[in-house]
């Protein structure tokens, strides 16, 4: 198969196009013919080194999620069959002409591939942390970076469950926030004051998905950091913050967000649709924290 794949650690000048063996699905994956593939920030942190483990070889296949047609099935799996389109988590990297999926989820026919790849990451990281931060219906929740990928996500599934959200993004961005369901505010000098003028009864927990330096107002806002969780921000790890980055996978709730994004009742923005050949374009893009909404990739 074709593939893009990586020689070295480096910039996204190191990726290129080569031909790798066809992946075999293991019991409970399948494998599909991939129609797109999903660019996420962990891509260009795995091309850079930043994600290496002693076990990592080359060449190195990236990505994590793709949606596409299954063409084969691993032993013991019977919730989908051949020729059946799905999206999932890819194992051994996505930016491919094939990829395995472990956890996965059927794609109805009215939702295109490079929508339903949209989901997985964002919709993972964003369950995952609701849950840390454990929002409430009647709670004010503060979603820093709220028009970003997994901000966009989390706002819609907290407003849906009865939480109040205030979300910080551009000025440009305002209108899209308020679109959510949440009450919009520009992010830099001031937030703090601005949130507190739209809360003043409190805010009930944060949730840090832009790495814009706001940990320590956050937890003034608080009054303490039990309940903020940051999806981007290192300095969480000197100064005991909860970093939220392990993936909690699950069939079921990918299922949920698919649906959720098939009937409207949930929206994610895709900013590009490149060919996988233009990988490198997309993470340098994704690099620079400025895509403006999902990147998804098509062979």
């Amino acid at each position: 198969m074709k593939a893009i794949v990586i020689d070295r650690f480096g910039g996204p000048e190191e990726l290129h196009e080569a031909q790798r063996p066809d992946p075999q699905p293991a019991r409970g994956q399948v494998r599909v013919r991939v129609e797109a593939v999903g660019v996420n920030p962990a891509d260009g942190k795995a091309r850079s080194g930043r994600m290496a483990s002693p076990d990592t070889a080359f060449p190195l296949v990236p990505g994590l999620e793709a949606a596409g047609v299954v063409d084969a099935l691993g032993e013991g799996v019977t919730d989908v069959a051949v020729g059946d389109r799905v999206v999932g988590f890819a194992e051994g990297g996505a930016y491919a002409e094939l990829a395995v999926l472990s956890t996965y989820a059927v794609v109805p026919d009215a939702l295109d591939a490079t929508v339903a790849v949209s989901l997985p990451v964002a919709g993972e990281t964003s369950r995952r942390v609701l849950r840390l931060l454990g929002v409430q219906p009647g709670e004010t929740l503060l979603v820093h970076g709220a028009s970003g990928v997994v901000g966009e996500v989390a706002t819609q599934l907290a407003v849906a469950a009865g939480a109040t959200v205030i979300g910080t993004a551009s000025a440009a961005n305002q209108e899209r926030v308020a679109a959510l369901g949440a009450t919009p505010t520009t992010y830099g000098d001031g937030w703090l004051d601005r949130v507190r003028e739209l809360a003043p009864d409190g805010v009930d927990a944060v949730l840090d998905a832009s790495g814009a330096g706001v940990l320590d107002d956050s937890v003034e806002l608080l009054g303490g950091p039990d309940r903020l969780v940051t999806i981007a921000d290192p300095a969480a790890f000197t100064t005991g913050i909860t970093f939220s980055g392990t993936s909690q996978r699950s069939a079921e709730d990918l299922a949920e967000l698919v649906a959720l994004r098939a009937s409207g009742a949930l929206t994610t923005t895709i900013s590009r649709v490149l060919p996988l050949t233009e990988a490198a374009q997309a993470q340098a893009l994704s690099d620079s924290g400025h895509a403006g909404g999902k990147l998804v990739l098509v062979p």
